[in-house]
């Protein structure tokens, strides 16, 4: 039925129908949000996708957590670097994509106002965590490449476990401090007022915190760059003096130092690549973020959606990156599902041969 300009009845009647064809989140509640429905099929396949990256994240990065932590071969500051960020990977899995699944498919946020703002502090807690992470590992890294023999009396498991420290508390003190205060929806009075809808969970953020969130992304990530870049320039004239090397005398006494570059190099170049998803997975995200908070948040909402779970499948993919690159990752996970680590002397175990040694 068309609206016709005159005639009130037609439109009463337009109006009518409109309501009644209108979903909400809760149906006999006052000021409830819109909810938008998708068909069965597209529903069902937004399930299948969004649950198997909950499932991988979790139970991913419970392998590699169980791995490092149960075999003692792997009690390295570098091992326990990639442990602490596959914990917030695997919070990540446990505590948020579940429930933004939810939200991304129904539209609609279930679980209370107090755990959406829980919800969101969880989710910047462990997106920074691991940004603080990866800046630490980058780090370790350039020591380990510039100075392999040196490398040991530097980086020891006490001072990475400082760095594990400051990197949890200071994201969650920043993020958490971020939402409960307030300050991110100053001057945004009225966009909050009109997103107010008992089953919404969106958190509004004014143009002053989106730029400061996206200085604390780039600016580490502009360092890490930096960093990396050094590494493989490193690693590059490392490889040109071990081919040109001549010296047969020479060779045989440099064969350990060799083989002990060429494994920092090869870590160097696994966690570069893991490095490198994550700002593939997060740059669009924050790049869009700052459009939208200074083009009056223009983006469409599942062009947000999409964002938003290519971030959550970045913590899912880490353990393939493992996985494919990490030998004794491989082999941890074939003693983990096949139960030998419940052996009492499966901690001691040897996950390196020495071709393994040479080549991770």
């Amino acid at each position: 039925m068309e609206l016709n300009e005159n005639s009130n009845g037609e439109v009463g009647i337009n109006s009518s129908y409109q309501l009644k064809a209108m979903e909400f989140c809760f149906e006999n509640v006052n000021k409830s949000c819109i909810k938008t429905t998708y068909s069965p099929i597209p529903r069902m396949i937004l399930y299948m996708v969004f649950g198997f990256g909950t499932l991988l994240a979790v139970f991913g990065n419970l392998l590699v957590i169980t791995a490092i932590l149960h075999f003692k071969q792997l009690h390295t500051p570098t091992n326990f670097f990639i442990a602490s960020l596959a914990c917030a990977d695997f919070l990540v899995g446990l505590t948020v994509m579940p429930f933004s699944t939810v939200r991304s498919v129904e539209s609609c946020w279930y679980f209370g106002d107090s755990f959406c703002k829980f919800h969101t502090s969880f989710d910047g807690s462990f997106c920074y965590s691991s940004l603080f992470h990866l800046c630490f590992i980058s780090i370790d890294r350039y020591i380990a490449v510039t100075d392999p023999l040196i490398y040991p009396t530097k980086v020891t498991v006490p001072i990475s476990g400082i760095c594990i420290v400051i990197s949890w508390v200071c994201s969650i003190t920043y993020s958490f401090s971020l939402f409960y205060t307030g300050v991110t929806d100053d001057g945004l009075e009225d966009l909050v007022l009109a997103l107010s809808c008992v089953g919404g969970c969106q958190a509004a953020v004014n143009q002053d915190w989106v730029l400061i969130g996206f200085l604390v992304f780039f600016i580490p990530t502009i360092a890490m760059l930096i960093i990396y870049g050094k590494i493989f320039l490193v690693a590059k004239q490392q490889a040109r003096k071990i081919e040109s090397s001549s010296n047969q005398t020479q060779e045989s006494a440099e064969s350990y130092k060799e083989r002990v570059a060429k494994r920092e190099r090869k870590a160097a170049k696994t966690l570069g690549i893991a490095m490198a998803v994550f700002l593939v997975c997060w740059l669009p995200y924050y790049i869009d973020s700052i459009i939208d908070a200074y083009m009056n948040f223009i983006t469409p909402a599942y062009v947000y959606e999409i964002l938003v779970w290519f971030v959550y499948y970045n913590s899912a993919m880490n353990p393939l990156i493992y996985a494919f690159f990490y030998p004794w990752f491989r082999k941890a996970i074939k003693l983990i599902v096949s139960g030998r680590i419940l052996r009492n002397d499966s901690s001691s175990m040897n996950l390196f041969s020495e071709e393994v040694e040479i080549h991770n």
